[in-house]
């Protein structure tokens, strides 16, 4: 698998960084996870709009979400390489319950006339296969329904934390996984408010836990410095750690 970060930054864009965004590709299979502020613009650098194959958002916060809205416009009222091709070239989406709603909402309250089932094929999270990938979800501990996603091919596993506090979900769904990209949303000096989001530490205690391979850092805040996550998971977990950032490739 080949994991292409759009966009990394923790809660809102940074200065260097669209918010969380990752395309994931097999066999030819372009799958994007989550789509938060500024990473539609940083797709375009890799694959055509109309080219992608499947968008999964892990939970309806903006810094996920929220670029779903320019790609309704890209697909609505775009030119070659963006306009959706038609019924049979629908997207298909997957999403918490509430998706659609969340996305109309976002986009206009008038959306229902815009027809988004035209662009769009809605569905909720559930285990099985999606192109070539076989797609597992578990429930994180985070203030709205959200999702750790698990991504298997050819042998090797990727596992994408979502948001989350502190949980043993989170452990078992990355079980022996090759890579657990990993958000570390809180600094070492800042407070710790439950089931919201982990430090850079917690990030390597669940990896550790989990036994995976290897750990990527991401969802680190502008407000807060990822090499020192990245050092702080370090101190918990034995294997490679690294810091995920804007245009980086990662093979799984």
């Amino acid at each position: 698998m080949k994991v292409t970060v759009l966009g990394c930054s923790g809660s809102v864009p940074g200065p260097n960084s669209p918010a969380s965004g990752y395309l994931v590709e097999a066999e030819g299979f372009r799958l994007v996870l989550d789509m938060g502020h500024g990473s539609f613009g940083a797709l375009q650098q890799y694959v055509q709009p109309n080219e992608v194959d499947a968008v999964v958002i892990s939970h309806l916060h903006a810094d996920h979400c929220i670029d779903l809205t320019a790609y309704i416009v890209a697909l609505r009222y775009g030119g070659d390489g963006f306009r959706c091709k038609g019924p049979e070239g629908r997207i298909p989406l997957v999403g918490v319950p509430g998706t659609r709603d969340r996305l109309e909402a976002a986009y206009d309250p008038l959306a229902r006339k815009l027809g988004l089932h035209e662009i769009f094929t809605f569905a909720t999270p559930a285990a099985g296969e999606l192109g070539p990938f076989t797609v597992s979800y578990a429930p994180m501990n985070h203030p709205t329904a959200t999702n750790a996603i698990r991504l298997e091919h050819d042998g090797r596993s990727l596992v994408y934390s979502a948001d989350t506090g502190e949980s043993p979900e989170l452990v078992a769904l990355a079980d022996g996984a090759d890579v657990l990209l990993c958000e570390a949303s809180v600094g070492a000096d800042e407070e710790l408010v439950p089931d919201l989001h982990l430090t850079g530490r917690m990030a390597g205690e669940h990896a550790d836990k989990a036994g995976v391979e290897r750990l990527i850092v991401t969802h680190v805040p502008p407000w807060n410095s990822p090499e020192a996550a990245a050092d702080d998971a370090a101190a918990a977990f034995h294997g490679p750690v690294e810091v995920a950032h804007p245009g980086a490739v990662y093979w799984v």
